[in-house]
């Protein structure tokens, strides 16, 4: 699992691109170059449904960020593949 604490700035926020049913739980930062940024790839073995795989990226990207999950908030994406989540203030 990638240690992306040095991203964990209040109001941050956060491209990711989930992969639910996947064989093992993983974060991953994938550079897609200067014209578009940078994304986190989070693979979770949760199911895409009743907002499983939602708490699942939560937890995942937390960890990762080394903060807890009641500071990162779904803006956008609930039930895409490509989410965007706020940390917010401790």
């Amino acid at each position: 699992m990638s240690d992306l604490s040095h991203l964990a700035t209040p109001g941050a926020r956060f491209a990711v691109r989930v992969t639910p049913r996947a064989s093992r739980n993983a974060v991953t930062l994938e550079d897609r170059g200067a014209d578009q940024g940078a994304v986190i790839r989070i693979h979770t073995n949760a199911p895409p449904a009743d907002g499983a795989a939602n708490a699942a990226v939560r937890k995942l990207l937390a960890k990762a960020l080394g903060v807890a999950p009641t500071r990162l908030t779904l803006e956008r994406g609930a039930a895409s593949r490509d989410k965007l989540f706020r940390l917010d203030q401790p």
